[in-house]
């Protein structure tokens, strides 16, 4: 995985920006995380930062996990992720139970990609989940057919349904990449990153903020 670090959703507002226009934006907490892990070639065959984020309750943590943090001198955290070439791109050295923020990685005005969960809808029939139209009108002997998919293939040729074919099915709840989000405002006081535009997931759910 690329050079990232781990937030948690706030919400959504809006800025203005120099030009006098009105932009939505989404309030990340990103951070602080604590190095939980240094991989290196000798030990792990490649370099990486295992960051954690999030309390955790100690009683709701395996033992293996309550060792793992142990050893970094931490409390249990609620999420870990792991980053590559952390160290050569960090504005700081990086250790085992060092504390890293986000503004040792990010910089305003410059662009992220963001990673989430989206919420997840549930089985959705085809109108929500693909914008289909429905079978016609309501008159000429229609019944109850106006989100239904309609056809879904030929009968004797080829009498099968071809894979990906579009059709009701659970929605939502899955990971997504939103990419070249601006960071519009980092304020180190409160932890939190201001980016420009929606992110997926719901309020206080984890993502990813990837350069």
């Amino acid at each position: 995985m690329p050079v990232g670090f781990i937030g948690k959703k706030i919400g959504m507002t809006s800025v203005y920006d120099a030009n006098g226009h009105k932009v939505a934006c989404t309030v990340i907490q990103a951070g602080p995380c604590v190095v939980t892990q240094v991989k290196t070639p000798e030990t792990d065959g490649y370099n990486a930062i295992q960051l954690g984020f999030g309390e955790r309750k100690e009683k709701n943590t395996p033992s293996a996990l309550k060792g793992h943090f142990k050893r970094a001198n931490t409390e249990p955290k609620r999420t870990v992720v792991e980053f590559r070439n952390m160290a050569e791109l960090a504005k700081k050295s990086l250790e085992l139970g060092e504390e890293l923020n986000f503004q040792d990685l990010f910089d305003e005005g410059e662009f992220v990609d963001i990673v989430g969960t989206s919420k997840g809808k549930g089985f959705q029939g085809v109108v929500k989940r693909h914008g289909f139209g429905g079978v016609g009108q309501a008159t000429h002997g229609q019944h109850n057919r106006q989100r239904a998919p309609g056809s879904i293939g030929a009968s004797s040729f080829p009498s099968r349904v071809f894979k990906g074919m579009r059709m009701a099915g659970r929605m939502g709840n899955d990971r997504v990449k939103i990419k070249n989000l601006r960071v519009l405002k980092v304020m180190p006081e409160a932890n939190l990153l201001v980016v420009s535009g929606s992110v997926p997931g719901a309020k206080n759910s984890f993502v990813l903020i990837q350069k």
